[in-house]
């Protein structure tokens, strides 16, 4: 298929649109979109999602909980996605008019910052731990600090760049990941490995449908800085319907077979002794292409934030620069590994985010007349609330929810409540407005 890109960026261009609309004449063909898509499930922890999957599940459960996770992911993605298509906006710009107001996207922004940025120092510390153990050399420091920049250069260069990546990377993995199954199930039956029960301790399918849904949710909520570069609905959907299923299905069921083959999670391992050091070195750089895009989002929301609180334009390059030189630092030093708990935390608070842009965008609609007015022109809205206190009320609400409720998946719980508590607010408050406006004026 033939890669459509948009006219040659200049060097201006790198900001990416951190604060506007991206115009139609900059955006890329669907392809383009979900190569990026599928790069992000194409790496190794996705591997390591299916190697815990067919440790604890037999292939076919395995197959149901994939599924289950699969479908909660692309509805969510998909609706998120088309409203970053439509109005050309990342995440947190949108999220002005999407039911947090200015102050409460400032929140949203400083809330993927610092999640992203260490999620993105973390991976970082496994891709230095990795060539570490394979190439020697160089301390684990000094391949962090290495690692790290060479994802900072390609995110300064904005989305174009990471395209290029995910060209390079995404066929790279693709070849090792056929080569180490067809290594692995050359010495197995195919058949006895789909019939084996589980290896490891048994999973439910809603565990396993919590470990597929809950390892990209947050790739999920950050859907529109990717989909403003998309032309349509369609190509929404289609990379949606693509990345998503290829990477869950694919990646992860390779995952499934070769936990099944070795009787072990320890993918590493699995990958190092069917593939050798041309397979690992590729695994372990399919690290950058995640990690490209948690250094590139943190970016935008950083920005957003910035503008919101302190009125200030960043450059969204100079800002990558400055987090891409911060999150490599501690990752060298080895800081932010004792930082999970508290970024597993943050995941918690993140899905309702989603749960609450969609109820607005799709179901209130309070903003979507000044969205649609100002698109016209090219423009943003003039105006935006500070906040909105049936976003606050339903973003606390779902986070309690997710954060207590065991029962079914938590992510998709606190989407759920959050989606349901501000549509059905949302709703009310929005008809009693109406009525307000309608009701003659009392004369005595």
């Amino acid at each position: 298929m033939t890669r459509q890109a948009p006219p040659a960026a200049s060097a201006g261009d790198h900001d990416d649109y951190a604060l506007e609309r991206v115009p139609t004449d900059r955006r890329y063909s669907w392809f383009s979109v979900a190569t990026q898509r599928f790069g992000q499930l194409s790496a190794l922890a996705q591997f390591l999602l299916g190697a815990t999957l067919g440790l604890g599940m037999s292939f076919w459960d395995a197959v149901l909980a994939i599924t289950v996770g699969s479908v909660l992911l692309e509805i969510v993605t998909v609706f998120v996605g088309i409203a970053g298509m439509r109005e050309g906006l990342s995440t947190s710009v949108l999220a002005r008019w999407c039911g947090f107001g200015r102050k409460g996207s400032a929140i949203i922004g400083l809330l993927i910052t610092l999640s992203l940025i260490g999620w993105f120092g973390v991976q970082n510390a496994v891709f230095a731990s990795g060539l570490h153990s394979l190439v020697g050399t160089l301390p684990v420091w000094a391949w962090a600090l290495l690692g790290g920049a060479a994802v900072t250069a390609i995110v300064v260069y904005g989305f174009g760049s990471m395209a290029w990546t995910a060209y390079l990377t995404v066929p790279a993995f693709l070849a090792v990941a056929a080569f180490s199954i067809g290594s692995q199930l050359m010495e197995h039956d195919l058949g006895a490995l789909i019939s084996a029960p589980p290896p490891g301790q048994p999973l439910t399918l809603a565990q396993g449908a919590t470990i597929v849904a809950g390892g990209f949710i947050v790739g999920a909520v950050m859907t529109p800085d990717m989909t403003r570069y998309n032309r349509s609905v369609a190509d929404v959907v289609k990379q949606t319907v693509v990345g998503v299923t290829l990477g869950e299905y694919v990646v992860g069921l390779i995952g499934v077979l070769l936990a099944h083959a070795a009787r072990s999670s320890d993918i590493v391992m699995i990958i190092t002794t069917s593939s050798g050091l041309i397979g690992t070195v590729v695994l372990v750089a399919s690290i950058l292409k995640i990690n490209d895009w948690n250094l590139y989002s943190s970016s935008l929301g950083l920005v957003n934030a910035v503008d919101v609180l302190f009125g200030k334009r960043l450059s969204r390059a100079g800002v990558t620069l400055a987090i891409g030189a911060v999150g490599s630092i501690l990752s060298a030093v080895g800081i932010l590994t004792h930082f999970v708990p508290l970024l597993t935390f943050i995941g918690i608070l993140t899905p309702p985010v989603a749960g609450i842009m969609i109820a607005e965008y799709f179901v209130v609609r309070t903003w979507r007349k000044p969205l649609a007015e100002s698109a016209a022109r090219g423009a943003l809205p003039d105006s935006a609330p500070d906040w909105v206190p049936v976003s606050l009320l339903a973003w606390a609400l779902a986070a309690l929810v997710g954060y207590t409720i065991e029962a079914g998946i938590p992510a998709v719980n606190s989407l759920a409540t959050a989606f349901v508590v501000y549509a059905v607010l949302g709703k009310v408050i929005a008809t009693r407005s109406k009525a307000a406006v309608a009701a003659p004026a009392h004369q005595d």
